[in-house]
């Protein structure tokens, strides 16, 4: 591959990736918005809920990773290519900074278990909020 295929397959990983992080909001806001307008507690709703998300989450972070390592990947062929030294595109090569595995995983891992506490929270929130209705009512 030349350099400018290159930059191409760069930029094709990236999209690819930010595809999957778009998916992954898009999700988790999904989740979020549907556990807001429940009105009734439900534990078994909660807990099914969770575990789903535990497992699409698992899967998004695992084609998260494969995307990033072959940007990565790509990145490090770039260098290794030098550019071509009349391309207007060479100067972009310094600008090219990836986030690490790293960093992708642990945003991807924090943002899932706030998103599980927030599933809980908004639960334990509708049990309280039932019990204090059914302890006014009877009073």
């Amino acid at each position: 591959m030349n350099y400018s295929e290159l930059i191409q397959l760069y930029f094709e990983r990236s999209n690819a990736l930010q595809a999957y992080w778009t998916l992954y909001v898009v999700i988790v806001g999904g989740l979020l918005a549907f556990s807001s307008l429940r009105k009734h507690p439900a534990a078994a709703t909660t807990l099914i809920v969770s575990v789903l998300f535990a497992l699409f989450a698992y899967e998004n972070h695992g084609a998260i990773q494969v995307a990033s390592s072959q940007r990565l990947a790509t990145l490090e062929a770039i260098k290794q290519s030098g550019g071509d030294a009349s391309s207007k595109l060479s100067g972009l090569e310094a600008t090219l900074k990836p986030a690490t595995a790293g960093s992708v995983r642990t945003t991807h891992l924090i943002s899932d278990l706030l998103t599980i506490a927030g599933l809980w929270a908004m639960e334990l929130r509708r049990r309280k909020m039932d019990g204090t209705a059914v302890s006014t009512a009877r009073v």
